[in-house]
């Protein structure tokens, strides 16, 4: 496909689709993990669902990979700079495998540290640990398989992770119950079992993504150049990866936050509310798949200065991002009951899991500025806009719903009604805010080039 050519909404239902599977399969290793711990006791439930922020941490560094080698890789491309691209390439690998080393040590050294200041009990703080550890042993495998990845993605190539993602899944599925509670010869390992089908299935992705780059056209034109470390690139990919990986680690506080809220409500109320977090990761996967899209596409148009496409592959991103997410949202509010019960047959668990999910139908449709919004400043090389908007999103909106909440003894249900208005007064200001850049920034750099 002609990213810098062909019909905009067009591009972006042709890229997001694939993109939509890929993550959805994606998430559903985390949806099927959750399913299998509800399995084991809901104390399993409860630690699975506080190793998301510890977790988070490998996911912030993954999509700084990405966000990085995607557009400044994109940017190359527009720019018909080959050169460039394929320096991007061999360095966005180079500078993988450096962050993985960084965060499996922070992840093994630290996440004890984390579940305690949750105020997990020693048995959810055991569990945790058993799961988080076999994960971090194998972060290097999430992160290679994106760094690879973000050519292809550059590209516009978003069925080759799409289908790696497919096949993996269904391994996951097949491995959880084995690994588990054991089969034949192999013995039950517990929450340690999900752990390692994760990690096993994430290999099959690795190689499967691999196994495309090598038969990539641009990359049999690699040679012993490309190869040699140069600071100028690892810079760019620092200032371009960094700020939105942080940001995003912000995510990770914020759980953590919300988690130790909860568990005033106690473990159960931990474990309901962490299987809405999962659904309601399920249904933010078009937002996501989108995203994905535009940032393809603006980030190849910034590259050859196309400022009217980059507009309106925006604004048609949001356009079908919010109709998506309102019908989401009255599916999830009707159904909330039903979902939760899937996942555990404690009544304490479904209630609050119900509970949680009721209220978070109606914040679903704020969401799409936050993301589209971010991607759209990634692709043009703005990470920093990015961070600062994950930054007060992700670290000042929770800190200020906790205070809020914990001066007025709010309880379950008021806490996440004041999320719910704090992410819609943040989302309605981020949209004027994009609106201003484009009066002030894209249409003015455009008339320069353009007079």
């Amino acid at each position: 496909m002609d990213i810098l050519k062909e019909d905009i909404p067009k591009l972006v239902r042709k890229l997001s689709v694939p993109a939509m599977v890929g993550t959805l399969f994606q998430t559903l290793y985390n949806v099927v993990d959750t399913f299998f711990a509800g399995k084991i006791s809901p104390e399993t439930l409860s630690a699975l669902s506080k190793s998301f922020p510890i977790y988070f941490i490998i996911i912030a560094a993954s999509i700084g990979v990405t966000v990085a080698g995607t557009s400044l890789i994109g940017n190359s491309i527009g720019e018909k700079d080959e050169n460039k691209t394929l320096n991007y390439f061999t360095h966005i690998n180079f500078y993988g495998i450096i962050i993985s080393i960084i965060i499996t040590f922070l992840g093994l050294s630290y996440a004890e540290k984390v579940f305690i200041l949750m105020g997990s009990t020693n048995e959810v703080v055991s569990l945790g640990l058993d799961y988080t550890n076999i994960i971090y042993s194998g972060a290097i495998l999430f992160i290679l398989v994106v760094s690879f990845n973000s050519l292809l993605h550059a590209e516009g190539d978003t069925k080759t992770y799409r289908n790696a993602l497919i096949l993996s899944f269904f391994l996951n599925i097949i491995l959880n119950p084995i690994l588990i509670f054991g089969f034949a010869f192999i013995p039950a390992m517990g929450v340690k079992g999900i752990g390692l089908a994760t990690i096993i299935s994430q290999l099959v992705s690795f190689v499967i993504v691999l196994f495309k780059i090598l038969e990539n056209n641009r990359v049999k034109k690699l040679t012993k150049d490309f190869l040699s470390l140069k600071f100028l690139y690892f810079r760019n990919i620092f200032f371009q990866s960094m700020p939105i990986s942080v940001s995003i680690c912000g995510y990770a506080l914020a759980s953590a936050i919300i988690f130790t809220y909860v568990g005033q409500s106690g473990e159960y109320a931990v474990a309901g509310y962490g299987v809405g977090t999962r659904i309601e990761q399920v249904v933010l996967l078009p937002i996501l798949g989108i995203n994905t899209a535009i940032i393809s596409i603006i980030a190849q148009n910034y590259g050859a200065n196309n400022v009217n496409r980059i507009k309106e592959a925006y604004f048609t991103a949001i356009k079908y991002a919010f109709i998506i997410m309102i019908t989401a949202g009255i599916l999830v509010f009707l159904s909330a009951n039903i979902i939760t019960s899937f996942f555990s047959s404690d009544p304490e668990v479904i209630e609050f899991g119900k509970r949680y999910l009721r209220i978070s139908a109606f914040v679903l449709p704020a969401y799409p500025v936050f993301f589209l919004s971010n991607g759209f400043f990634m692709a043009l090389k703005k990470s920093e806009n990015a961070m600062i908007s994950n930054l007060f999103r992700n670290v000042l909106n929770p800190i200020l719903v906790f205070y809020i909440a914990k001066y007025f003894n709010a309880s379950f249900d008021t806490f996440f009604w004041t999320w719910v208005g704090i992410n819609w007064f943040f989302s309605i200001s981020y949209f004027f805010i994009i609106l201003y850049y484009f009066r002030s920034r894209l249409d003015k750099s455009s008339a320069v080039v353009h007079p």
